[in-house]
This record gives structure tokens, sequence and C-alpha cells, in this order.
């Protein structure tokens, strides 16, 4: 029952991760190039594609934290495991629980960061987007990082437990 949650959570994830990405990178690649055909054939500058490649970089970055929990991509030093190889197991779960415990800090900070810039109503200087669509995506990230850690752990106690029915 929890690993079909878990496949059904992981299409749901997946989907929204390659569509918002795809898109928003999409988006920022045609507003550089409008901006330079605009400022080197006309001598002309849009002022917003600037902001909007900075807040999409934004956008990527903190999405792309989920698919790389997904893809096993963190950056990790695995120099002792290769060391010690008995410890891949348990120094992988340790990862994966401070993955957990940074994704619980992106939820209850970033919430907080969205309730302060709801309160305050601020917005970006050129398009004048509200902050609060911006920082929005802090918890987002954390509840998908979280949900992604919990498919990883999931996984990786299927993957010990075949482990040990196979010795």
């Amino acid at each position: 029952m929890f690993g079909k949650l878990l496949n059904f959570l992981d299409k749901i994830l997946t989907f929204f991760e390659e569509w918002t990405l795809f898109i928003s990178v999409i988006v920022a690649l045609v507003a550089l190039f409008v901006n330079v055909v605009l400022r080197y054939g006309f001598n002309y500058s849009l002022a917003w594609s600037e902001e909007l490649v900075r807040e999409v970089i934004i956008y990527t970055t903190f999405i792309g934290c989920s698919a790389a929990v997904k893809n096993r991509s963190m950056i990790k030093i695995d120099a002792s495991v290769q060391l010690l190889p008995k410890f891949k197991m348990p120094l992988t779960f340790f990862s994966n629980f401070v993955t957990i415990i940074f994704a619980g800090m992106m939820l209850y900070y970033g919430w907080l960061m969205v309730m302060l810039q709801y309160r305050t109503h601020q917005k970006t200087i050129i398009m004048e987007i509200p902050l609060v669509i911006l920082y929005g995506i802090l918890p987002l990230m954390g509840g998908m990082m979280l949900i992604r850690s919990i498919q990883v752990i999931y996984g990786d106690i299927l993957e010990m437990r075949a482990a040990k029915g196979t010795e």
C-alpha cells in the first residue's frame, strides 16, 4: 500500500518537475534570445528579460533539488564509502536523514518567509511579481524533497531486504 502511494506520488512529482523545468527554461531562453536580437540588432534592450532569467534560475535550482534527490545525484563525499564499504548503507541512511532535516527546515522557514512576504506585499523591481509567489518555491521544494527522500529511503530498505533474502 505504502509502495503504491509512493509510486503515485513519484509519477505526479516527476511530471511536475519535468514539465515545469522544461517550460521555465524555454521561456528564459526565448526571453534571452529576443533580448540579444533586440540589443545587437536594434540597439534596444529589454530590462525585464534579465529579471525573468534570474527568477527562472532560482526556480529551476530549487525544483532541481527534488529531482537530484530522486536521481541520487546530490553532492556527496564518497571517499569514506570507498574506504569502508561495510558502512555504505549506514552512511546512505545518514545522508538521507540529513536531507530530510534540510527539507523540514525548508518547509518551516520557507513558510515563515512566505508569510513575511505576504504581510509586506513586496514585489520585484521591474516585472512587479509579488515576492510571495517567488518565495513560495521554498516550502514547495522542501515538501518535494521530503517526499523524494522518503521514496529513496523506502527503495533502499527494499533493496536491503532483497539483498538479505538472496544471501
